[in-house]
């Protein structure tokens, strides 16, 4: 331990390793869309932001979701893309400025389905499990098998273009209303064949890109899976309404080959079920004896989307009570977006016990750097 670090926050600077992954410290850097990425291609300006977070002290820098080489995947054209010889050659650079920083990166590879644009738009050649976009609207037709199985192999060439860069594990984007979520939530998924009905049933396309992208990696490779109970489309929706539900939809996403959770929640400090001040991921660390990671409004009062639509401020706060969870090993890791990117030292100032001196965030500031 450095002589510097503060004994209050020595939690999150535990060492954490697991298959061939060895980190520094339990700090995560969050993924957060950015739009920095010209014709989907990641340049230097790119490489130097994610550099300067592992300079920071982060121990793990999982990028911005990245496009699958499919035609629907999005359409963002700033959106870095994950397929091509421009765009990977763009994250080997990324990839190489993150080691020479003495950082670990992984990138997040994701499909975002039938969800709108920001603007409530939707996408020429959008596909969904359903041909949903939100409960009772009907927007395309139900993917065919022929459709699954090519963003099943395209989700598998992303992860093996992934090790062979240099990365140092993958993480699926499966949360938040995006297209794995799509066919996992009830909402979004009214199939009548093999990818549909109960809970366990609808696991199945998830089950098989995570099938997929386990034998394009070496069995060394980490795995994250980023889940969520709620939506873009409706914050208060649940996969899972009870600790037995919530096994029973984790256990073929284990077994199918995910090493890590990225349990994301709106605010981490919510318990995900009644009876219990369990946040989601400590149920699911319980429930599936895997490595999780917990994320939402870490260091700040209040979440996102809440401070952006009422336009007031979130301020940072106080870690006492992410320290006494992670030191009670309800979960092993925790992701931080939004102090990120306001301060890119922020594992540095904490890790000195400084915390008293991080700038607030402003809105302004994020409206810039996001």
């Amino acid at each position: 331990m450095s002589p510097f670090t503060d004994i209050h926050t020595a939690p999150l600077f535990k060492p954490f390793r697991m298959k061939n992954l060895n980190l520094p410290n339990r700090i995560v850097m969050a993924p957060m869309t950015r739009c920095k990425s010209p014709l989907g291609i990641p340049g230097e300006d790119v490489a130097a932001y994610y550099r300067r977070r592992a300079e920071g002290g982060v121990g793990l820098i999982i990028t911005e979701g990245t496009y699958i080489q499919h035609p629907a995947a999005g359409s963002y054209p700033d959106v870095p893309h994950f397929y091509g010889e421009q765009s990977l050659a763009g994250w080997k650079q990324v990839v190489d400025q993150v080691h020479q920083a003495g950082g670990k990166i992984f990138p997040q590879i994701w499909h975002v389905g039938l969800t709108p644009a920001y603007d409530g738009t939707f996408r020429p050649g959008a596909i969904g499990p359903s041909g949903l976009a939100s409960p009772g609207v009907t927007m395309a037709e139900p993917m065919t098998q022929k459709d699954i199985d090519a963003v099943v192999r395209a989700f598998g060439d992303a992860a093996a273009s992934a090790q062979q860069l240099g990365f140092d594990g993958v993480e699926i984007h499966g949360a938040h209303g995006y297209l794995l979520d799509q066919f996992l939530w009830e909402g979004t998924n009214q199939r009548t064949d093999g990818y549909g009905g109960d809970l366990v049933a609808r696991t199945r396309f998830a089950v098989e890109v995570i099938q997929a992208v386990r034998s394009q990696v070496s069995p060394d490779f980490p795995i994250c899976l980023r889940f969520s109970q709620w939506k873009l489309q409706d914050f208060s929706a649940k996969l899972a309404h009870s600790p037995a539900e919530l096994e029973r939809l984790l256990a073929p996403l284990t077994a199918a080959g995910v090493d890590i959770f990225h349990c994301s929640q709106r605010r981490f400090w919510e318990p995900e079920f009644d009876g219990s001040s369990l946040n989601l991921a400590g149920w699911t660390r319980i429930l599936t004896g895997k490595p999780t990671m917990t994320v939402g409004s870490i260091t700040l009062n209040q979440e996102f989307t809440q401070a952006f639509q009422s336009s007031e401020t979130a301020n940072t706060t106080g870690i006492e009570e992410l320290l006494e969870r992670l030191e009670r090993e309800e979960f092993d890791l925790v992701a931080v977006g939004r102090s990120l990117i306001v301060n890119p030292s922020w594992p540095t100032i904490v890790h000195r016990g400084e915390i008293d001196k991080l700038l607030p965030f402003q809105r302004d500031v994020l409206a810039q750097l996001t």
